[in-house]
């Protein structure tokens, strides 16, 4: 089974602003609560890194999935979390925005609290 939910963020981490306005519902499970909170904190993260670079993004829209189901011996568990981030960003190719999402991919603090694994795909656009 699968949760998802996107988050968009426009600027640098101090004075941009983000919004969850894909998934997430008034009747909500704590899976795709888990899918939001990663995707803006990971666009959070990414917009930091990518500002501290001379780069703040004009916008990146992250869409987060959550996969859970039945675990061994009984009860159920998160098994992964996959993130796709499309960037709109001055100044870099794809080949750098790449290696700014995996650095925030492990850099944001809900990665770092998820022993699960975990996968991002980002996309430069113009």
């Amino acid at each position: 089974m699968q949760s998802r939910a996107t988050t968009y963020w426009e600027g640098d981490l101090m004075s941009g602003k983000g919004k969850t306005t894909e998934g997430v519902a008034s009747n909500t499970t704590p899976e795709e609560l888990l899918a939001a909170s990663h995707a803006s904190c990971f666009s959070m993260a990414l917009s930091h890194a990518l500002a501290q670079g001379g780069h703040a993004p004009r916008r990146l829209e992250t869409t987060c999935t959550v996969e859970f189901g039945p675990k061994a011996g009984g009860g159920f568990e998160v098994k992964s979390s996959s993130l796709e981030v499309r960037g709109q960003v001055a100044g870099i190719d794809q080949a750098a925005f790449q290696k700014a999402a995996e650095d925030a991919k492990t850099g944001c603090p809900i990665s770092a609290a998820l022993k699960i694994p975990m996968s991002v795909k980002a996309t430069l656009q113009g």
